[in-house]
């Protein structure tokens, strides 16, 4: 698999927070759920602390060119911040921020890492949690907002922004590129030994990442302003985090436990005895922005 891919989503829990009981897996330290095949976004909660070790953040320069369109100290609403790698930025730079979290771990790591009077962290789904009616001046969603079904990716941030607020969206594209190395096309053999083949279209190249919330907001008369950034962010690591990585994703928590420990096994093998114990992805962040009319 050369990238993480979307899945479809789940059928939408209650709003209100609720208690999974949910069987675990360890082998060498890769302690994760076993999920059902109907939860995979539920999938990264049983991750939380991997998760937080190994996702990166975001370049700074993107939230720069945020912030220089938002009021000072914006109220923003925060979809799925995971545990914080996009958060820190807005708080740093003034932003209070209210961040709906799905997964009650995700959400407790958050908390615990980002202590800030200026953060309100609440466990729901964002297509039903009450948040108000025109309270935000904008609704933030990093590499989480392909979770949300489309008609509400446009329809929630109608209800709740204020006349004139922002949708900011950022998306993590791997691309195309010699910065890799060969390493994931070399890879593919092993992610199809387990069933974890890429499907779908190719890598982009990196002048042509176009994420499908830039064409879902321009179809929609309610927002203006529609704007589309990219940003180089390659990402290097060793194969210990590489295989971290791996298991931050949703389509590694969603697979057995046998399989998924020949994956991890096999592909930290590889990147450690063909490839120099280094790995890069080859990035390019997009941060797609929209006015409510």
């Amino acid at each position: 698999m050369a990238f993480e891919l979307a899945v479809p989503r789940a059928t939408k829990p209650s709003a209100e927070t609720t208690i999974t009981i949910r069987r675990y897996a360890t082998w060498n330290n890769d302690t994760v759920p076993i999920p059902t095949p109907a939860e995979p976004r539920r999938s990264f909660d049983g991750a939380a602390e991997i998760y937080h070790g190994v996702r990166p953040g975001y370049p700074p320069s993107m939230f720069d060119e945020l912030f220089r369109l938002l009021p000072n100290n914006p109220a923003i609403l925060e979809v799925g911040p995971g545990t914080g790698q996009a958060t820190r930025d807005l708080l740093s730079r003034g932003a209070n921020v209210f961040a709906v979290e799905i997964g009650p771990a995700m959400a407790a790591k958050l908390r615990e890492v980002l202590p800030s009077p200026a953060l309100t962290v609440m466990v729901g789904d964002f297509e039903e949690f009450d948040v108000g009616e025109h309270s935000f001046d904008a609704v933030f969603s990093a590499t989480a907002y392909h979770w949300i079904s489309q008609k509400a990716q446009v329809d929630r941030p109608a209800d709740v922004l204020k006349p004139g607020g922002m949708v900011a969206i950022v998306d993590v594209n791997q691309v195309s590129s010699p910065e890799d190395k060969g390493f994931f096309t070399a890879a593919q053999p092993i992610y199809e030994r387990y069933g974890e083949g890429h499907t779908g279209p190719p890598a982009p190249e990196r002048n042509a990442v176009d994420p499908p919330m830039h064409h879902v907001l321009h179809g929609d008369r309610r927002f203006s302003d529609v704007e589309l950034r990219t940003y180089d962010w390659d990402q290097t690591y060793s194969a210990a985090d590489y295989r971290k990585l791996m298991l931050s994703y949703s389509s590694t928590q969603m697979m057995t436990p046998l399989a998924r420990r020949g994956l991890l096994d096999d592909m930290e093998n590889f990147v450690r005895q063909q490839f120099g114990d280094q790995v890069t992805r080859p990035i390019v962040v997009t941060l797609t922005t929209a006015r409510l009319s």
